[in-house]
């Protein structure tokens, strides 16, 4: 799979802007590519009730579905995360979950480290495939 990994930085980065995040000061914004071709973005949602802030990613995955077509399931090809600086941002466990039921298999992720498959940052997950696998 051929991914314009700097565009979907600058994505990302862009993405900032929308980031509302005046508790933390900890602006992020994330970008994906979707399998239906589009390019989606999320930024950060913050609350003075810290547990009902809604990270980037969720923010994005609430684009995914409510961008794609009715009747389809999009699934997430390639990910990136930026700071506030736009510097590459690895998600934390929760929202690494989250991408990974939304995910094509072998989802790809820019990370601090490098590019990582989804499987490689959540070994082991359980989601939609593992349901799939098991009722078989």
């Amino acid at each position: 799979m051929d991914i314009d990994w700097p565009a979907l930085t600058e994505a990302a980065k862009g993405a900032l802007a929308h980031s509302y995040s005046p508790y933390s000061k900890f602006p992020v914004g994330v970008a994906a590519l979707v399998d239906d071709g589009r390019v989606i973005t999320g930024a950060n949602i913050e609350n003075a009730s810290y547990g009902i802030t809604l990270c980037a990613e969720c923010s994005l995955v609430s684009e995914l579905w409510m961008g794609a077509e009715a009747g389809t399931t999009p699934r997430l090809l390639a990910f990136a995360c930026v700071d506030g600086h736009g510097n590459a941002l690895m998600p934390c466990g929760r929202c690494r979950q989250l991408l990974f039921e939304h995910s094509a298999p072998g989802m790809l992720l820019q990370t601090v480290s490098g590019i990582r498959t989804i499987d490689e940052v959540i070994p082991d997950a359980f989601g939609p495939r593992t349901l799939e696998a098991y009722r078989g």
